[in-house]
C-alpha cells in the first residue's frame, strides 16, 4: 500500500497501515486483474479493496493451496479459527489478526453488511467437502457465497449513481460472471483438486463426466464432446456478463473505469479460452499483454473522462 493510499483513506494507526499493505500483496501476487483494475479506482477506494480481496484470497489459500500438505481437517480447523478471529474482527472492530484487521476496518468504515462475510465462509467451508455439482442451480447457490457477496460487499466502496438495491444485483452477477470464467479457465487445475465446478447438467447432455475430463487431463487431448460443453456454459457466462453491465452506469462515475476494465479483461478471457480451441484441461488461458495493455489504455481513456467531468462539477459548485 503506498502513503499517499493510506494517508487519502485516514488510515493513520502503523499497524493497520501495516495490515492494509498486507492485504495488497495479497492481492497483487493472487489477482492480477483485479490488482491491474484497482489502480482505477481512487487511491482513498484502493486499500478498502484491497482488504476485501486479501481476506478471499487468505481464506482461499487455506482451502485450495496445493503446495501444502495439510489435511482437510487440518485446513478445515485453520478455517474455523479464521472464522472466529472475523466473528470477533467484525464485533469489535479490530483484530490481530492483521488480514481480518483490515477487513474489520473497512466494513466499519463502509457499513458493509456482514451477513456477506457469513455467507462467503459457508462456502469457503463447502470446498472441503463437496467434490462436483450436479445442476446448475447448485452452483448458483456455492457461488452466491463464494462470488455474488463480494459483488455485494465490494459495492458500498464504490459506490452508486443510482439507489444501491438497484445495482445490487448486476454488482452480484459481476462477482459470478468473474468466478465462472475461473471455473472454465481453471479445469484442469481443479481437477487436481479433485473438483469438477462445471456442473453435471451442463456436462451430461454432451457426454462428458468426470472420467472424460480426467481422461482429456491425463492424456493432454481435449474431446470434442468437451469443447461442446465449455462452449455451451461459455455462452451462459457470457450472458451474466451481460447483466452485470447494465450496472456499469448505476456506479459512481470515478468507479466506473475500474469495473469496466475488470470486466473487459475477465471476459476477455473467455474469448482467448476460444480462440485457442479450449485447452484449459491442460494449462491456463491468460490474455496477451498486448491486449491486456489496450484495455488498459481505454480504461485510463475513461478515468481521465470520469476525473475532468468531476472536477467541472466541482468548478460549477463553487
Amino acid at each position: 500500500m503506498t502513503v499517499r493510499e493510506l494517508d487519502s483513506a485516514g488510515i493513520t494507526d502503523p499497524e493497520l497501515r501495516a495490515a492494509y499493505t498486507r492485504c495488497r500483496e495479497l492481492n497483487a501476487r493472487h489477482g492480477r486483474t483485479y490488482f491491474l483494475a484497482t489502480r482505477f479506482l481512487t487511491p482513498p477506494q484502493r486499500p478498502a479493496v484491497h482488504a476485501l480481496y486479501g481476506f478471499a484470497r487468505w481464506a482461499d489459500d487455506i482451502v485450495d493451496d496445493l503446495g501444502s500438505d495439510a489435511s482437510t481437517e487440518e485446513r478445515d480447523e485453520t478455517l474455523r479459527g479464521l472464522q472466529k478471529e472475523l466473528d470477533e474482527g467484525l464485533a469489535t472492530g479490530s483484530s490481530g489478526h492483521p488480514v481480518v484487521a483490515a477487513l474489520a476496518d473497512t466494513a466499519a468504515r463502509y457499513r458493509i453488511d456482514h451477513r456477506h462475510f457469513a455467507d462467503f465462509m459457508d462456502s469457503m467451508r463447502m470446498d472441503l467437502s463437496v467434490t462436483d455439482y450436479p445442476t446448475w442451480a447448485d452452483l448458483h447457490r456455492y457461488m452466491h457465497g463464494s462470488a455474488a457477496v463480494i459483488g455485494l460487499q465490494v459495492l458500498p466502496v464504490l459506490g452508486t449513481s443510482a439507489p444501491r438495491e438497484e445495482a445490487e444485483p448486476h454488482a452480484a452477477a459481476l462477482g459470478v460472471a468473474f468466478q465462472l470464467t475461473n471455473f472454465l479457465r481453471d479445469v484442469g487445475e481443479d481437477l487436481d483438486r479433485d473438483r469438477v465446478y462445471l456442473p453435471a447438467d451442463r456436462l451430461s447432455p454432451h457426454g462428458v463426466d468426470r472420467e472424460l475430463l480426467l481422461w482429456c487431463r491425463r492424456t493432454g487431448r481435449t474431446d470434442h464432446r468437451v469443447r461442446e460443453a465449455l462452449r455451451d456454459i461459455i455462452a451462459s457466462t457470457r450472458e451474466i456478463y451481460a447483466q452485470a453491465t447494465l450496472g456499469v452506469p448505476m456506479l459512481a462515475p470515478v468507479s466506473r473505469p475500474c469495473v469496466a476494465t475488470a470486466l473487459v479483461l475477465y471476459r476477455r478471457i473467455l474469448d482467448e479460452i476460444e480462440h485457442n480451441g479450449y485447452p484449459v484441461l491442460h494449462r491456463r488461458v491468460v490474455v496477451p499483454a498486448g491486449r491486456r495493455a489496450a484495455v488498459a489504455a481505454a480504461g485510463l481513456g475513461r478515468l481521465a473522462a470520469a476525473r475532468l467531468g468531476r472536477g467541472a462539477r466541482k468548478g460549477r459548485g463553487r
